[in-house]
């Protein structure tokens, strides 16, 4: 089982809030460090001292980058899902049946989800 980050588990992790951090130290310890695409980090990051907390933790989490092959997909996921969001449908693009994703957007990232026909747990952050 792999834990997939969505935007809302970094602005936890960057408001130090102890059971995100409980979740990615876990996952550390079990050798399975989550994962995450790099616009996850371009909707959360802003620079600076203030995101010291966040810039520790992505340390410890796999980033994928959108290449073209994922923006194709995430553009055929969001036609076929009747969505818009790119950063949304990349990140169900990384999950796998039995995966958790650690969202605030449950509803976007379930239809997502759905339609690509895998199953998937949603956790709040």
């Amino acid at each position: 089982m792999t834990i997939i980050l969505d935007t809302g588990a970094l602005l936890a992790l960057e408001r130090n809030e102890r059971a995100m951090w409980t979740r990615l130290k876990g996952a550390l310890l079990d050798g399975e460090p989550p994962i995450t695409h790099a616009g996850v980090i371009g909707q959360a990051w802003r620079g600076g001292p203030s995101q010291a907390r966040l810039a520790r933790a992505l340390k410890g989490i796999v980033v994928h980058p959108i290449d073209e092959t994922t923006g194709r997909l995430a553009g055929q996921l969001l036609a076929a899902a009747g969505m818009h969001d790119v950063i949304d449908a990349a990140v169900a693009l990384l999950a796998h049946d039995g995966d958790n994703i650690v969202t605030s957007d449950h509803g976007d990232l379930e239809h997502l989800a759905n339609t690509l026909g895998r199953h998937v747990e949603l956790i709040h952050p």
